[in-house]
């Protein structure tokens, strides 16, 4: 369902029946900054959490000098993605010190750890639903009082080669390649797309509608305006049955789209337009194009256990 010239054209459905029969979940989307952040430090600093079934993002504008701290009891990897040019933070964990400036994907180890905005800023952190105490905290808690059943349970994948560690991708360091979609890095339990900016309008005829077998995605509009086309199929209960969504969301802002919806996302704003798309667990069909996932020497995928 993309165009020949998107690169996910190429890629091949997990041909997944599951929840065949049960009802298909509801777009959400999140204008973080309309909503009641669930933190607020002495500082000033404002942290919103919102969930799909395996993640949790915490989307939070730090004050300069205020620190976004985990503690010992953080049992599994995260992300903190840096989507504003030259601003800096310095990242602790495991003994480790990154000072990290500009855009840039950091994955940070299980236990204590530490982000310390150098400017007033934008962070984005990405967890997995075994955080209870984040999941509790969510916006949207209570849209996961039961799991999805079209969704698939999360199981990690295996564990980085060399341990858990503080690691840094600047995304100045990945520039863009013909052929390969965007720019992709993942964990065990988490992957994400960190694109370029678009500079125009997305042109309404090369849209890029597809759909996801037994996945949720998660977008995360972080410049610009953005709309969210989302057309859910028939099922065999016409009460099931809704009309297409054309969801305009400012930034910034999250969406949670659920499968198998077909959807597509159109940026629109005349300025800078910025999307990150966001999935848990890790996509195979992205992890089997030889090139695509920027950090796989380090995150093998199951079908490279023992190799």
């Amino acid at each position: 369902m993309t165009q020949t010239t998107d690169p996910r054209a190429t890629l091949s459905s997990s041909g997944s029946t599951k929840g065949l029969d049960e009802p298909i979940a509801e777009l959400e989307t999140f204008e973080f900054e309309n909503l009641p952040p669930q933190e607020v430090t002495a500082a000033g600093s404002k942290t919103w959490f919102v969930r799909g079934q395996n993640l949790i993002v915490g989307f939070s504008r730090v004050t300069a000098g205020d620190t976004l701290a985990r503690p010992e009891t953080q049992s599994g990897e995260y992300f903190v993605l840096l989507a504003q040019d030259s601003l800096t933070v310095t990242v602790t964990a495991g003994g480790q010190r990154e000072d990290v400036a500009g855009r840039a994907a950091i994955i940070v180890p299980p236990g204590a750890s530490s982000v310390t905005a150098r400017s007033d800023m934008e962070v984005i952190r990405l967890f997995d639903i075994q955080e209870k105490d984040l999941a509790e905290k969510c916006s949207n808690a209570a849209s996961y009082a039961e799991p999805h059943p079209r969704v698939a349970p999360l199981e990690p994948w295996p564990e980085p080669k060399g341990g858990y560690k503080l690691r840094v991708y600047r995304c100045d360091d990945y520039p863009r390649v013909e052929g390969r979609l965007g720019r992709i890095f993942r964990t065990r339990t988490i992957m994400v797309n960190f694109g370029d900016p678009r500079e125009v309008p997305r042109n309404p005829n090369a849209m890029s509608p597809h759909h996801h077998d037994d996945f949720e995605q998660c977008s995360l509009t972080v410049l610009g305006d953005y709309v969210h086309h989302v057309r859910t199929p028939w099922t065999k209960r016409l009460g099931d049955w809704k009309e297409d969504q054309h969801e305009l969301v400012h930034s910034p802002s999250a969406a949670i789209i659920p499968p198998p919806t077909v959807h597509t996302s159109q940026c629109i704003s005349a300025g800078r337009n910025h999307l990150i798309d966001v999935f848990s667990p890790p996509r195979v069909d992205f992890s089997s194009k030889p090139g695509w996932v920027l950090n796989a020497d380090e995150y093998p995928s199951p079908d490279t256990i023992g190799q």
